[in-house]
């Protein structure tokens, strides 16, 4: 009943927590797009793809005490964090063991920005596009961000790179 909210904890615990909602939001998404079994349905909001079910399982996981969040005022916007809890690890011990590749997936997309998640995670989204339309929709939908050719080359180059830790 519980087990998508053990993939969530899971998935924190891996990170050893992570910065940011966006960040999270991004990591869960790509990591789906990478066959990771998450649930969570995505649509296109305003940074890229935005699942409701994961926000509502994250505030759920923290009242029940699985995770902690926390924030600090960086003056003009409110930073959140998330880590696991002596209960959350309790909750996830007699869980099934998470893919095998899934920590390493973790580990790469953490190094990340926010930033280039976003653009990772939205290109992602048009994926069943030629990747000439992926990124004529990119700039559509993220014309303010102004992403370089550069930074889309490296995005798909760190696409192919999930792809040799993605779920087999």
């Amino acid at each position: 009943m519980l087990r998508e909210h053990e993939k969530i904890v899971q998935f924190v615990s891996l990170a050893d927590g992570v910065t940011g909602r966006k960040k999270l939001q991004k990591m869960i998404y790509i990591a789906k797009k990478m066959d990771f079994p998450f649930q969570e349905k995505y649509e296109l909001h305003i940074y890229g793809p935005y699942s409701e079910e994961l926000t509502l399982r994250v505030e759920e996981l923290c009242e029940m005490g699985f995770l902690s969040e926390t924030c600090e005022d960086k003056g003009s916007y409110v930073q959140y964090s998330y880590g696991v809890t002596e209960e959350g690890n309790g909750f996830i011990r007699e869980a099934e063991e998470p893919a095998a590749l899934l920590g390493d997936c973790i580990a790469k997309m953490k190094a990340k920005s926010s930033r280039f998640l976003e653009l990772v995670s939205t290109l992602l989204y048009f994926d069943h596009l030629p990747r000439e339309e992926q990124i004529a929709n990119l700039h559509i939908v993220k014309n303010k961000l102004n992403f370089s050719d550069a930074e889309i080359e490296d995005a798909f180059g760190f696409i192919e790179e999930l792809g040799s830790c993605a779920r087999q």
